[in-house]
Protein backbone atom coordinates (compact mmCIF):
# COMPACT_ATOMS: atom_id res chain seq x y z
CA UNK A 1 0.00 0.00 0.00
CA UNK A 2 0.94 3.52 -0.43
CA UNK A 3 0.58 6.00 2.72
CA UNK A 4 0.89 9.54 1.82
CA UNK A 5 -1.05 12.88 2.71
CA UNK A 6 -4.48 13.96 1.45
CA UNK A 7 -3.00 15.98 -1.62
CA UNK A 8 -0.37 14.01 -2.59
CA UNK A 9 -0.37 13.14 -6.54
CA UNK A 10 3.10 11.55 -6.93
CA UNK A 11 3.65 8.55 -5.27
CA UNK A 12 7.07 7.33 -4.33
CA UNK A 13 6.80 5.11 -1.96
CA UNK A 14 4.65 1.59 -1.12
CA UNK A 15 5.21 -0.36 1.95
CA UNK A 16 4.51 -4.02 3.50
CA UNK A 17 5.74 -5.67 6.53
CA UNK A 18 5.24 -9.09 7.90
CA UNK A 19 6.55 -10.75 10.74
CA UNK A 20 8.41 -14.15 11.28
CA UNK A 21 8.90 -16.84 13.91
CA UNK A 22 12.66 -14.62 14.63
CA UNK A 23 12.67 -12.05 12.85
CA UNK A 24 10.53 -9.20 10.37
CA UNK A 25 10.95 -8.78 6.83
CA UNK A 26 9.91 -5.08 5.13
CA UNK A 27 9.62 -4.35 1.79
CA UNK A 28 9.52 -0.48 0.97
CA UNK A 29 9.11 -0.69 -3.03
CA UNK A 30 10.09 2.56 -5.09
CA UNK A 31 8.84 4.16 -8.04
CA UNK A 32 11.84 2.71 -10.86
CA UNK A 33 12.44 6.43 -12.47
CA UNK A 34 15.59 4.93 -14.18
CA UNK A 35 13.83 2.99 -16.29
CA UNK A 36 12.02 6.02 -18.43
CA UNK A 37 14.76 8.94 -17.55
CA UNK A 38 18.01 7.66 -19.35
CA UNK A 39 21.37 9.47 -18.82
CA UNK A 40 21.22 11.45 -21.90
CA UNK A 41 18.09 12.21 -22.41
CA UNK A 42 16.09 15.89 -22.43
CA UNK A 43 14.09 14.54 -19.57
CA UNK A 44 17.05 14.02 -18.04
CA UNK A 45 18.77 17.56 -18.79
CA UNK A 46 15.83 19.06 -17.35
CA UNK A 47 15.34 16.74 -14.45
CA UNK A 48 18.83 17.74 -13.71
CA UNK A 49 18.63 21.09 -13.75
CA UNK A 50 15.60 21.30 -11.52
CA UNK A 51 17.32 19.35 -8.95
CA UNK A 52 14.19 19.04 -7.27
CA UNK A 53 10.00 19.37 -7.42
CA UNK A 54 8.92 21.90 -5.34
CA UNK A 55 5.49 21.91 -3.71
CA UNK A 56 3.52 25.55 -3.12
CA UNK A 57 0.30 25.95 -1.64
CA UNK A 58 -1.87 24.73 -4.38
CA UNK A 59 0.55 23.93 -7.03
CA UNK A 60 3.36 21.97 -7.81
CA UNK A 61 6.12 22.53 -9.83
CA UNK A 62 7.64 19.10 -10.63
CA UNK A 63 11.07 17.98 -11.51
CA UNK A 64 9.70 15.04 -14.23
CA UNK A 65 6.64 16.24 -16.55
CA UNK A 66 3.18 15.17 -14.95
CA UNK A 67 2.96 12.24 -16.96
CA UNK A 68 5.79 10.71 -15.08
CA UNK A 69 5.93 12.17 -12.05
CA UNK A 70 1.92 11.70 -11.40
CA UNK A 71 1.35 8.93 -14.22
CA UNK A 72 3.56 6.25 -15.40
CA UNK A 73 5.94 6.47 -12.38
CA UNK A 74 3.53 7.19 -9.97
CA UNK A 75 2.31 3.88 -7.46
CA UNK A 76 -0.93 3.99 -7.95
CA UNK A 77 -3.59 2.00 -6.88
CA UNK A 78 -4.59 -1.05 -8.41
CA UNK A 79 -1.88 -0.62 -11.55
CA UNK A 80 0.89 -2.56 -12.64
CA UNK A 81 3.93 -0.73 -11.81
CA UNK A 82 8.02 -1.17 -12.25
CA UNK A 83 9.46 -0.39 -9.16
CA UNK A 84 13.15 -0.75 -7.69
CA UNK A 85 12.58 -2.75 -4.33
CA UNK A 86 14.24 -2.58 -1.07
CA UNK A 87 14.08 -5.97 0.66
CA UNK A 88 14.57 -6.15 4.48
CA UNK A 89 15.39 -8.65 7.06
CA UNK A 90 15.63 -6.92 10.81
CA UNK A 91 16.11 -9.22 14.12
CA UNK A 92 14.23 -8.96 17.08
CA UNK A 93 16.03 -6.08 18.48
CA UNK A 94 15.23 -3.86 15.11
CA UNK A 95 18.77 -4.46 13.77
CA UNK A 96 19.26 -5.26 9.94
CA UNK A 97 20.80 -8.17 9.40
CA UNK A 98 20.50 -8.82 5.38
CA UNK A 99 19.21 -6.72 2.44
CA UNK A 100 18.82 -6.91 -1.03
CA UNK A 101 17.87 -4.49 -4.05
CA UNK A 102 15.95 -6.19 -6.99
CA UNK A 103 13.67 -4.49 -9.78
CA UNK A 104 10.55 -5.61 -10.19
CA UNK A 105 6.64 -4.91 -10.75
CA UNK A 106 3.93 -4.38 -8.17
CA UNK A 107 0.25 -3.47 -7.78
CA UNK A 108 -0.64 -1.30 -5.00
CA UNK A 109 -3.48 -2.76 -2.98
CA UNK A 110 -4.54 0.37 -1.31
CA UNK A 111 -3.67 4.52 -1.65
CA UNK A 112 -4.01 5.21 1.75
CA UNK A 113 -3.58 8.61 3.79
CA UNK A 114 -1.70 9.38 6.99
CA UNK A 115 -5.07 10.43 8.56
CA UNK A 116 -7.03 7.46 7.54
CA UNK A 117 -3.88 5.03 9.02
CA UNK A 118 -3.99 6.69 12.24
CA UNK A 119 -7.87 6.28 12.55
CA UNK A 120 -7.50 2.58 11.66
CA UNK A 121 -4.75 2.12 14.07
CA UNK A 122 -4.66 4.23 16.79
CA UNK A 123 -8.79 5.53 16.86
CA UNK A 124 -10.58 2.07 16.07
CA UNK A 125 -12.52 3.48 13.24
CA UNK A 126 -14.62 0.87 12.56
CA UNK A 127 -15.57 2.09 8.89
CA UNK A 128 -12.33 2.66 7.97
CA UNK A 129 -11.36 -0.91 8.90
CA UNK A 130 -13.85 -2.76 7.38
CA UNK A 131 -13.50 0.13 4.30
CA UNK A 132 -9.75 -1.85 3.90
CA UNK A 133 -10.15 -4.67 5.72
CA UNK A 134 -7.90 -6.72 3.53
CA UNK A 135 -4.51 -4.76 4.63
CA UNK A 136 -5.52 -4.82 8.18
CA UNK A 137 -3.15 -7.08 9.28
CA UNK A 138 -0.32 -5.54 7.36
CA UNK A 139 -0.51 -2.25 8.97
CA UNK A 140 -0.66 -3.87 12.39
CA UNK A 141 2.57 -5.42 11.09
CA UNK A 142 3.76 -2.46 9.88
CA UNK A 143 2.84 -0.27 13.12
CA UNK A 144 4.70 -2.94 15.19
CA UNK A 145 7.94 -2.70 13.14
CA UNK A 146 7.72 0.87 13.67
CA UNK A 147 7.96 0.34 17.28
CA UNK A 148 10.71 -1.79 17.46
CA UNK A 149 13.04 0.65 15.32
CA UNK A 150 11.03 3.75 17.06
CA UNK A 151 13.20 2.09 20.13
CA UNK A 152 16.25 1.56 17.96
CA UNK A 153 16.27 4.93 17.04
CA UNK A 154 16.08 6.17 20.44
CA UNK A 155 19.04 4.20 21.58
CA UNK A 156 20.75 5.31 18.60
CA UNK A 157 19.71 9.02 19.59
CA UNK A 158 18.57 10.60 16.81
CA UNK A 159 17.52 13.52 17.28
CA UNK A 160 13.30 14.76 16.34
CA UNK A 161 12.80 17.94 17.12
CA UNK A 162 9.12 19.17 17.18
CA UNK A 163 8.41 21.86 14.46
CA UNK A 164 5.17 22.96 14.17
CA UNK A 165 4.05 23.54 10.13
CA UNK A 166 0.72 24.82 8.76
CA UNK A 167 -1.54 23.92 5.96
CA UNK A 168 -3.50 27.10 4.19
CA UNK A 169 -6.95 26.71 3.04
CA UNK A 170 -8.08 28.59 0.32
CA UNK A 171 -11.57 29.31 -0.52
CA UNK A 172 -13.29 29.46 -4.17
CA UNK A 173 -11.86 32.64 -4.94
CA UNK A 174 -8.28 31.50 -4.43
CA UNK A 175 -7.86 33.66 -1.41
CA UNK A 176 -6.74 32.33 1.70
CA UNK A 177 -10.35 30.92 3.85
CA UNK A 178 -7.89 29.99 7.20
CA UNK A 179 -4.32 28.73 8.44
CA UNK A 180 -4.55 25.85 10.21
CA UNK A 181 -1.43 23.69 11.94
CA UNK A 182 -0.32 20.24 10.73
CA UNK A 183 0.36 18.04 13.35
CA UNK A 184 2.35 14.73 12.44
CA UNK A 185 0.63 11.05 13.61
CA UNK A 186 2.19 7.95 14.28
CA UNK A 187 1.41 7.16 10.64
CA UNK A 188 3.66 9.91 9.25
CA UNK A 189 6.22 8.35 11.99
CA UNK A 190 5.96 4.64 10.41
CA UNK A 191 6.52 5.79 6.83
CA UNK A 192 9.30 7.86 7.57
CA UNK A 193 11.24 5.06 9.51
CA UNK A 194 10.19 2.59 6.55
CA UNK A 195 12.61 5.42 4.20
CA UNK A 196 15.06 5.78 6.87
CA UNK A 197 15.71 1.96 6.52
CA UNK A 198 15.82 1.93 3.00
CA UNK A 199 17.69 5.09 2.86
CA UNK A 200 20.23 2.97 5.49
CA UNK A 201 20.86 -0.33 3.27
CA UNK A 202 21.08 2.01 0.22
CA UNK A 203 23.79 4.15 1.57
CA UNK A 204 25.51 0.56 3.15
CA UNK A 205 24.92 -0.39 -0.88
CA UNK A 206 27.34 2.76 -1.84
CA UNK A 207 30.15 1.94 0.72
CA UNK A 208 30.42 -1.16 -0.71
CA UNK A 209 30.52 0.25 -4.57
CA UNK A 210 33.08 3.30 -3.69
CA UNK A 211 32.18 6.06 -6.54
CA UNK A 212 28.74 5.16 -7.31
CA UNK A 213 26.28 7.89 -6.62
CA UNK A 214 26.05 10.23 -3.29
CA UNK A 215 25.47 10.05 0.12
CA UNK A 216 23.19 12.79 2.15
CA UNK A 217 25.74 14.24 4.66
CA UNK A 218 25.00 16.00 7.75
CA UNK A 219 28.37 16.85 9.36
CA UNK A 220 29.24 18.01 13.34
CA UNK A 221 28.75 21.51 14.14
CA UNK A 222 31.19 23.57 13.71
CA UNK A 223 33.53 24.67 16.35
CA UNK A 224 32.49 28.52 16.74
CA UNK A 225 28.93 27.25 16.75
CA UNK A 226 29.70 24.97 19.59
CA UNK A 227 31.35 27.56 21.65
CA UNK A 228 28.18 29.91 21.32
CA UNK A 229 26.12 27.46 22.19
CA UNK A 230 27.36 26.35 25.51
CA UNK A 231 27.95 30.06 26.33
CA UNK A 232 23.85 30.52 26.03
CA UNK A 233 23.10 27.15 27.37
CA UNK A 234 25.38 28.13 30.54
CA UNK A 235 22.75 31.03 31.51
CA UNK A 236 19.77 28.28 31.78
CA UNK A 237 22.05 26.41 34.05
CA UNK A 238 22.44 23.79 31.31
CA UNK A 239 25.93 22.06 29.58
CA UNK A 240 26.18 20.12 26.90
CA UNK A 241 28.09 17.04 27.04
CA UNK A 242 30.61 15.51 24.47
CA UNK A 243 33.32 18.17 24.81
CA UNK A 244 34.75 19.23 21.60
CA UNK A 245 33.01 16.69 19.92
CA UNK A 246 29.70 16.27 20.76
CA UNK A 247 27.18 13.35 19.66
CA UNK A 248 23.24 13.31 18.52
CA UNK A 249 23.43 11.53 22.04
CA UNK A 250 24.24 14.50 24.03
CA UNK A 251 21.73 17.13 22.08
CA UNK A 252 19.02 14.27 23.07
CA UNK A 253 19.92 14.45 26.90
CA UNK A 254 19.15 18.15 26.84
CA UNK A 255 16.38 18.25 24.60
CA UNK A 256 14.87 15.74 27.72
CA UNK A 257 15.64 17.85 29.85
CA UNK A 258 14.13 20.99 28.57
CA UNK A 259 10.95 19.03 27.27
CA UNK A 260 8.66 20.48 30.01
CA UNK A 261 10.24 23.82 30.87
CA UNK A 262 8.38 27.18 29.80
CA UNK A 263 11.46 28.29 27.92
CA UNK A 264 11.43 24.94 25.69
CA UNK A 265 11.02 26.65 22.67
CA UNK A 266 13.82 28.95 22.73
CA UNK A 267 16.04 26.34 23.84
CA UNK A 268 15.23 23.87 20.79
CA UNK A 269 15.52 26.81 18.88
CA UNK A 270 18.78 27.57 19.72
CA UNK A 271 20.24 23.84 19.68
CA UNK A 272 18.64 23.71 16.08
CA UNK A 273 20.47 26.44 14.80
CA UNK A 274 24.01 25.48 16.16
CA UNK A 275 23.84 22.58 13.71
CA UNK A 276 25.16 22.37 9.80
CA UNK A 277 23.24 22.27 7.04
CA UNK A 278 22.77 18.74 5.12
CA UNK A 279 24.46 18.65 2.17
CA UNK A 280 25.19 16.18 -0.85
CA UNK A 281 28.66 14.63 -1.61
CA UNK A 282 29.90 11.91 -3.49
CA UNK A 283 32.19 11.25 0.16
CA UNK A 284 30.49 9.62 3.33
CA UNK A 285 30.61 11.89 5.93
CA UNK A 286 28.01 10.55 8.21
CA UNK A 287 24.50 11.90 9.18
CA UNK A 288 25.00 13.28 13.23
CA UNK A 289 21.17 14.50 13.37
CA UNK A 290 19.84 10.53 12.48
CA UNK A 291 23.05 9.33 14.16
CA UNK A 292 23.79 7.02 11.45
CA UNK A 293 27.74 6.52 10.16
CA UNK A 294 26.37 6.55 6.44
CA UNK A 295 23.34 7.52 4.87
CA UNK A 296 21.99 8.89 1.48
CA UNK A 297 18.73 9.50 -0.48
CA UNK A 298 17.11 6.57 -2.35
CA UNK A 299 12.86 6.88 -1.30
CA UNK A 300 11.95 9.40 -3.97
CA UNK A 301 13.25 9.29 -7.38
CA UNK A 302 9.85 11.25 -9.06
CA UNK A 303 11.32 14.24 -6.80
CA UNK A 304 14.69 14.52 -5.76
CA UNK A 305 17.08 13.76 -8.50
CA UNK A 306 19.68 12.23 -5.74
CA UNK A 307 17.31 9.46 -5.29
CA UNK A 308 17.73 8.64 -9.38
CA UNK A 309 21.82 8.82 -9.09
CA UNK A 310 21.32 6.09 -6.45
CA UNK A 311 18.68 4.37 -8.23
CA UNK A 312 21.02 4.29 -11.57
CA UNK A 313 24.15 2.84 -9.36
CA UNK A 314 21.67 -0.22 -8.60
CA UNK A 315 20.34 -0.61 -11.65
CA UNK A 316 23.99 -0.79 -13.17
CA UNK A 317 25.46 -3.49 -10.46
CA UNK A 318 22.34 -5.70 -11.58
CA UNK A 319 23.21 -5.21 -15.08
CA UNK A 320 26.81 -6.01 -14.48
CA UNK A 321 26.42 -9.45 -13.74
CA UNK A 322 29.27 -8.93 -10.88
CA UNK A 323 28.39 -11.16 -7.69
CA UNK A 324 26.89 -9.04 -4.64
CA UNK A 325 25.27 -10.30 -1.79
CA UNK A 326 22.86 -7.32 -1.84
CA UNK A 327 21.59 -7.70 -5.37
CA UNK A 328 18.72 -10.42 -6.48
CA UNK A 329 18.77 -10.72 -10.58
CA UNK A 330 15.78 -11.69 -12.48
CA UNK A 331 15.92 -15.22 -13.06
CA UNK A 332 15.75 -14.76 -16.80
CA UNK A 333 17.61 -11.30 -17.32
CA UNK A 334 18.85 -11.90 -20.62
CA UNK A 335 20.71 -8.61 -20.72
CA UNK A 336 23.95 -8.95 -18.74
CA UNK A 337 26.75 -7.24 -20.05
CA UNK A 338 29.96 -7.47 -17.93
CA UNK A 339 31.60 -4.17 -19.30
CA UNK A 340 28.77 -2.35 -17.78
CA UNK A 341 29.52 0.12 -15.38
CA UNK A 342 28.44 3.23 -13.36
CA UNK A 343 28.00 6.57 -15.73
CA UNK A 344 29.67 9.30 -13.58
CA UNK A 345 33.04 10.20 -12.65
CA UNK A 346 33.70 11.20 -9.17
CA UNK A 347 34.54 14.57 -10.27
CA UNK A 348 31.35 14.74 -11.65
CA UNK A 349 29.29 13.49 -8.99
CA UNK A 350 30.45 15.99 -6.81
CA UNK A 351 29.33 18.37 -8.90
CA UNK A 352 26.16 17.36 -9.26
CA UNK A 353 25.90 16.85 -5.04
CA UNK A 354 26.59 20.79 -4.75
CA UNK A 355 24.60 21.76 -7.44
CA UNK A 356 21.64 19.42 -5.91
CA UNK A 357 22.50 20.96 -2.49
CA UNK A 358 21.41 24.31 -4.31
CA UNK A 359 18.56 23.22 -5.87
CA UNK A 360 17.38 21.98 -2.30
CA UNK A 361 18.05 25.63 -0.46
CA UNK A 362 16.92 27.59 -3.70
CA UNK A 363 13.35 24.84 -3.25
CA UNK A 364 13.41 26.03 0.30
CA UNK A 365 13.70 29.58 -0.25
CA UNK A 366 11.04 29.67 -2.70
CA UNK A 367 8.37 27.71 -0.96
CA UNK A 368 8.86 30.09 2.02
CA UNK A 369 8.87 33.20 0.13
CA UNK A 370 5.45 31.77 -1.32
CA UNK A 371 3.82 31.51 2.12
CA UNK A 372 4.76 34.24 3.51
CA UNK A 373 3.61 36.06 0.38
CA UNK A 374 -0.17 34.89 0.60
CA UNK A 375 0.09 35.06 4.81
CA UNK A 376 0.84 38.51 4.25
CA UNK A 377 -2.08 38.94 1.85
CA UNK A 378 -4.62 37.20 4.56
CA UNK A 379 -2.85 39.85 6.98
CA UNK A 380 -4.09 42.56 4.86
CA UNK A 381 -7.39 42.56 6.31
CA UNK A 382 -6.58 42.42 9.69
CA UNK A 383 -4.29 45.59 10.30
CA UNK A 384 -4.66 46.82 13.68
CA UNK A 385 -5.68 43.39 15.37
CA UNK A 386 -3.85 42.25 18.27
CA UNK A 387 -2.07 38.85 18.26
CA UNK A 388 0.24 36.51 20.35
CA UNK A 389 3.85 35.20 18.73
CA UNK A 390 7.42 34.09 20.07
CA UNK A 391 10.48 35.92 19.22
CA UNK A 392 11.96 34.17 16.16
CA UNK A 393 14.80 35.73 16.05
CA UNK A 394 16.83 38.76 17.64
CA UNK A 395 18.66 41.42 15.67
CA UNK A 396 20.32 44.63 16.12
CA UNK A 397 17.53 47.00 14.50
CA UNK A 398 14.36 44.51 16.27
CA UNK A 399 12.68 41.21 17.04
CA UNK A 400 11.21 39.39 14.48
CA UNK A 401 8.16 37.47 16.03
CA UNK A 402 6.41 34.48 15.05
CA UNK A 403 2.58 35.00 14.93
CA UNK A 404 1.31 31.74 16.99
CA UNK A 405 -2.20 30.68 15.08
CA UNK A 406 -0.66 31.72 11.87
CA UNK A 407 2.64 30.98 11.65
CA UNK A 408 3.57 34.06 9.90
CA UNK A 409 6.89 36.73 10.62
CA UNK A 410 7.15 39.76 11.58
CA UNK A 411 9.48 42.43 12.50
CA UNK A 412 8.92 45.00 15.75
CA UNK A 413 11.75 47.53 14.52
CA UNK A 414 13.77 48.74 17.76
CA UNK A 415 11.69 51.89 17.82
CA UNK A 416 8.77 49.79 18.23
CA UNK A 417 10.11 48.66 21.57
CA UNK A 418 9.19 50.30 25.10
CA UNK A 419 11.44 53.53 24.84
CA UNK A 420 14.66 52.85 25.97
CA UNK A 421 18.27 52.43 24.29
CA UNK A 422 18.77 48.22 23.60
CA UNK A 423 21.72 47.05 23.35
CA UNK A 424 22.18 43.71 20.96
CA UNK A 425 23.78 40.73 22.76
CA UNK A 426 23.80 38.35 19.71
CA UNK A 427 25.70 35.59 21.34
CA UNK A 428 22.62 35.25 24.07
CA UNK A 429 20.08 35.99 21.51
CA UNK A 430 18.80 38.88 23.30
CA UNK A 431 18.38 43.10 23.34
CA UNK A 432 18.94 44.49 27.22
CA UNK A 433 17.57 47.93 27.39
CA UNK A 434 20.30 50.44 29.12
CA UNK A 435 18.25 52.15 31.47
CA UNK A 436 15.36 49.70 32.76
CA UNK A 437 17.46 46.50 32.00
CA UNK A 438 14.40 45.51 30.42
CA UNK A 439 15.30 42.33 28.32
CA UNK A 440 13.71 40.98 24.85
CA UNK A 441 14.93 37.12 23.76
CA UNK A 442 14.45 34.52 21.37
CA UNK A 443 11.60 31.96 22.05
CA UNK A 444 9.89 34.85 24.44
CA UNK A 445 6.02 35.01 24.10
CA UNK A 446 5.11 38.46 23.41
CA UNK A 447 1.60 40.24 22.53
CA UNK A 448 1.80 42.75 19.60
CA UNK A 449 -0.83 44.46 17.19
CA UNK A 450 0.04 44.29 13.31
CA UNK A 451 0.37 47.95 12.31
CA UNK A 452 1.56 47.63 8.41
CA UNK A 453 1.63 44.86 6.16
CA UNK A 454 4.19 45.23 3.20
Amino acid sequence: VTIDGETARDFDDAVYAEQKKDSWRLVVAIADVSTYVKETSMLNESAIERGNSVYFPRRVIPMLPEALSNGLCSLNPHVDRLCMVCDMTFDLNGDITKYKFYPSVMNSKARLTYTIVDKILNKNDQTLKKEYEKSYKDLVNLQNLFKLLSKKREKRGAIDFDSTETSIVFNDKGKIDFIKPIYRNEAHRIIEECMLSANVCAANYLLDNPGDGIYRNHETPSEEKLTNLRDFLLDFGLTLGGGSEPTVKDYGEILKKIANRPDAHLLQTVLLRSMQQAAYSSKNLGHFGLAYSAYTHFTSPIRRYSDLLVHRAIRSLIKSGKKSPHIRRPEKQSNIDKSVFYPYELSTLDEVGQHLSVTERRADEATRDVVNWLKCEFLLDRVSEEYTGVVSAVTGFGLFVMLDELMVEGLIHVTGLPKDYYHHEASQHRMVGERTGRTFRLGQKVKVRVVRVN
